[in-house]
């Protein structure tokens, strides 16, 4: 419910430690996220369901997207990585999920190693199996057209 991360150079770094008022006036969490924060943990707590729906939806789209050929990167977690390796093909696949309705990130280089681009997959628990599977219709579809495009 808060935090942050600063990367930078040491003069970056001593200059917000220095200057950033929010950095130095900070003693306590503001009392509206110390209370999201217990609501969160009783959320955790007893709301376990969250859990296993959140579980259920990754193995549905881990086992569609293995029985599409796609190269799925290890990952038990809501962030599921698909390597597709070429950026101008990730990139097409991205923008091709959107005009469908599926918001899916290329990522690229720099942010990945050159020839591992791959698409962000974001599930929740909030994602019904319908929706799943119509994110996996619409890679197939996807890449049926991009396909299409590429060959000779």
């Amino acid at each position: 419910t808060a935090g942050a991360f600063v990367a930078g150079s040491e003069a970056l770094i001593e200059t917000l430690i220095q200057f950033a008022r929010s950095y130095i006036y900070t003693t306590a969490l503001p009392p509206a996220v110390a209370a999201a924060t217990r609501a969160s943990l009783r959320l955790v707590q007893e709301e376990a369901w969250r859990r296993t729906e959140l579980n259920e939806r990754i193995v549905q789209f881990r086992d569609g997207a293995r029985a599409l050929g796609l190269t799925l990167m290890d990952s038990h977690t809501a962030v599921q990585p698909v390597l597709i390796g070429d950026d101008r093909r990730a990139l097409a696949l991205a923008s091709a999920l959107e005009q469908k309705g599926y918001w899916v990130v290329a990522i690229r280089p720099p942010t990945v190693p050159k020839g591992s681009a791959r698409l962000r997959v974001t599930l929740s628990a909030g994602h019904s199996r319908a929706q799943v599977a119509g994110l996996l219709s619409a890679l197939a579809d996807s890449l049926h057209e991009l396909a299409s495009v590429e060959a000779p």
